[in-house]
């Protein structure tokens, strides 16, 4: 058994070792490494001791800590390749469904482009264009484009009607019959999804009295926790929910190890340079969304410049695509181009970019800790996948805990022939950037970093409902429903969370 463990930890260590070479700052720290190898602090005749101690000294140990934080988040788990996929897996048909909704979303891309006589995949921009776009760089607001023919490639509701229109393998009873399942619910998705008990395991550092510690004792630690630099530390902080205006941009760039270096300048600066020289389609699918969401939001509207920037070179980062992990099926037929993020703009995609502009004055340090956040988290929820941190799984587990803590609700639901889902699904598709007040959507995003885990939408949409249960009750029509709910500025996560957690 001891061997079998020892094989094990050699073989994690060796690929954690390869991916770490592959890493753009791995150049940098391992200059670094060599410098203290000559320097003398470091004795020849015991350089294991000594360099240890050197590079503890140096501040490089929390760095590497730092890296196999982030690696084994993320790139360390076993992609699944399509020879691997077995045909009688029970959510086949979901895979499928991803992959299917990607091509989608592409051709209707690409027949825009035919439609408008563009280039799917850009054209050079012609010099007076790229003169006025240089020269407006920093008040994009007043750069002019005609977007009368340009329209969102999707918006949330078409998504969710795909996931409703989904069919899975007919479940059979113990009797053989077949058991019919309502179309609009999720309930015949086997994805496993936790109950409240397991949740509240989950979730258990925001039921401790101490999440409610002073705001001048939470202000020294988050200046002790910066101040080690320790990603981990960083993010258990969060799991508080007050962390300090001040602090948080900080400790959520550490644990989303998004801080920039000087060859992620130099990455700005190319994004920003293909922006200049190539006309693509979906520059002007950015303008259409910030110009018909930000732009209109009293929080958001100063942000405008900043968040044309940040769109643009968010279409043309290849390393995007390289890094977000799509579902892998086989599906015959044509294959159509996709920006080269790999991203299609949706109606709404700046406000997961516009929550950020609360926490950075720099479009650069505000683009890659948005970058690292989308990759993590917002494209799990913008697209069909298997994921258990994905917008299935989430929605199941909303329909999963109404069902069982809020049965008059659903009953309700049920008898007026509304499917639940519709009335919350904008807020989780979009994590509720765009719905919550930017204090309270911090807050909530706090948890999420916090935790690593969107499962907190789910919690916070339901305890919603209950809130507002009464008015809801007293209710017939979609409409009415919608309205009730459509005001969230009175609403405050952390209290509300903390009861929907502590209920039986």
């Amino acid at each position: 058994m001891e061997e079998l463990q020892d094989a094990s930890i050699h073989h994690t260590a060796a690929k954690l070792i390869n991916t770490i070479k592959t890493l753009k700052n791995y150049e940098p720290l391992y200059e670094n490494v060599q410098k203290l190898v000559c320097s003398p602090s470091v004795d020849r005749n015991d350089m294991c001791n000594t360099l240890e101690e050197a590079i503890k000294n140096a501040g490089l140990e929390t760095e590497i800590r730092n890296i196999i934080f982030h690696l084994v988040r993320s790139k360390l788990k076993p992609e699944e390749k399509p020879s691997q996929i077995n045909i009688n897996d029970p959510l086949a048909y979901l895979k499928r469904a991803g992959v299917q909704w990607d091509r989608r979303v592409r051709k209707s891309l690409n027949a825009m482009c035919s439609e408008l006589k563009m280039a799917s995949q850009g054209q050079p921009r012609i010099s007076t264009d790229r003169d006025e776009l240089l020269s407006k760089w920093d008040e994009l607001s007043n750069y002019t484009i005609d977007l009368a023919n340009y329209r969102p490639v999707y918006a949330p509701k078409d998504i969710l009607d795909v996931l409703l229109s989904l069919k899975g393998p007919t479940k059979a009873a113990e009797n053989t019959e077949f058991v019919q399942v309502p179309k609009w619910e999720f309930s015949h998705i086997s994805l496993p999804v936790k109950n409240l008990f397991e949740l509240r395991n989950h979730y258990s550092d925001l039921l401790r009295t101490e999440s409610y510690a002073g705001s001048s004792d939470m202000n020294l630690q988050c200046q002790r926790v910066l101040e080690s630099k320790h990603a981990p530390l960083c993010q258990h902080l969060l799991r508080k929910g007050n962390t300090p205006a001040p602090y948080r941009g900080a400790l959520w760039s550490f644990v989303l190890g998004s801080h920039v270096n000087s060859f992620d300048i130099e990455h700005w600066n190319r994004l920003k340079a293909n922006v200049l020289a190539t006309d693509h389609i979906v520059d002007k699918l950015v303008f259409k969304d910030i110009q018909l969401t930000a732009s209109n939001d009293d929080q958001y509207f100063v942000f405008e410049d900043v968040l044309y920037q940040v769109l643009l070179c968010f279409s043309r980062d290849t390393e995007i695509a390289q890094m977000i992990q799509f579902e892998h099926y086989p599906i015959k037929g044509k294959s159509y181009e996709a920006p080269p993020s790999g991203v299609v703009p949706f109606h709404g995609i700046c406000m997961f970019a516009a929550t950020f502009c609360y926490l950075f004055d720099s479009p650069i340090n505000l683009y890659f800790t948005f970058r690292a956040f989308y990759i993590r988290y917002c494209h799990r929820l913008t697209t069909i996948n298997t994921h258990p941190q994905g917008i299935v799984s989430i929605c199941l587990l909303f329909e999963k805990l109404l069902q069982t803590h809020e049965p008059q609700l659903w009953s309700h639901f049920r008898e007026l022939q509304i499917q639940p889902i519709r009335v919350v699904f904008k807020w989780l598709m979009r994590a509720f950037s765009g719905h919550l007040p930017p204090d309270q959507l911090l807050v909530l995003w706090d948890l999420i970093l916090g935790f690593d885990s969107l499962e907190i939408l789910s919690i916070f949409a339901i305890i919603i409902l209950s809130f507002r249960k009464e008015s809801l009750m007293q209710v017939n029509s979609l409409d009415s429903i919608e309205a009730i709910l459509a005001d969230l500025s009175s609403v405050q996560v952390l209290p509300l969370v903390q009861l929907a957690l502590s209920r039986d």
